[in-house]
């Protein structure tokens, strides 16, 4: 006989203490510091030459470069968006429109694990990004490097605001883990 996931008791749910509220906020800010890059890739996207020189722009007016832009933009904005994930009710219960588990409890590793990895990356990635505007490149303007160096600035913050809500999301877990263990 087949085990069947029943959805989780409002109990069990509610078990979890709320998130801090610098934790919201942090999870909130995430979406925004990759917004700025993103918006200077889309602009892009629609011809815009985002500080480029035209011979250094003409690349990015093929189809694919556009696409790879959008795609690119769009897909960061919604892995910051997930962090999200670990400060609401939807990160510690799969919605139910989710085929075949939604309305299962999320393991809370299954969280922490993605995101303290991603967080590790995140952080990897962006550490050089305060100086990388100061590297020569003949395709862009003197002032479209110095924007685009600003606008992909708070990508810094990314990976330590990622990191920071995940050990809350770990620690309120855990918590809520020992008082159910010592019921």
């Amino acid at each position: 006989m087949t085990r069947m996931s029943l959805p989780p008791s409002s109990a069990a749910v509610s078990a979890l203490a709320p998130p801090p509220r610098w934790a919201v906020r942090a999870a909130h800010l995430t979406t925004l510091v990759v917004l700025p890059s993103g918006l200077w890739r889309i602009a892009m996207v629609f011809g815009y030459p985002s500080g480029h020189t035209d011979a250094g722009f003409e690349s990015f007016e093929t189809l694919g470069a556009k696409m790879w832009m959008l795609a690119l933009s769009v897909l960061s904005e919604l892995v910051a968006f997930l962090t999200i994930g670990l400060v609401r009710p939807w990160g510690e219960v799969v919605p139910r429109w989710i085929p075949l588990i939604g309305g299962r409890r999320v393991r809370p590793m299954a969280a922490v694990v993605p995101a303290a990895i991603g967080s590790v990356v995140l952080t990897l990635l962006w550490a050089n990004v305060p100086w990388w505007w100061t590297y020569p490149n003949e395709d862009m303007t003197s002032t479209g490097h110095l924007v685009v160096g600003i606008l992909y600035q708070p990508l810094i913050l990314w990976g330590p605001l990622t990191a920071a809500v995940t050990v809350s999301y770990y620690r309120r877990h855990r918590a809520a883990r020992r008082r159910g263990q010592a019921v």
